[in-house]
């Protein structure tokens, strides 16, 4: 399954390894720091044209990291929605 995280971003579901809220998870400094080290390394991906929401760790030899203007409840509800229909 595929998570639409804005401007005409898709990204594969299977290789998320967390969704964040950019506001709660950001008070602390080790994230703080990985989000520094990562952008300084070419592995933020900023897909947001407003005030960004939320940041997706995607899986890889080199995580990268995705900055949506989506919050992170609306795409955690959008990457299990196909898991609830199938349980219908």
């Amino acid at each position: 399954m595929y998570l639409h995280l804005g401007t005409d971003t898709i990204i594969r579901t299977k290789d998320i390894l967390g969704i964040f809220d950019l506001d709660t998870s950001t008070i602390s400094k080790r994230t703080r720091d990985t989000l520094r080290r990562a952008e300084l390394e070419g592995r933020v991906i900023n897909v947001s044209s407003e005030l960004p929401k939320s940041f997706i760790v995607m899986a890889g030899r080199r995580p990268t990291i995705y900055i949506s203007q989506i919050s992170a409840s609306t795409l955690k509800k959008r990457s299990g929605y196909i898991d609830d229909i199938k349980n219908i």
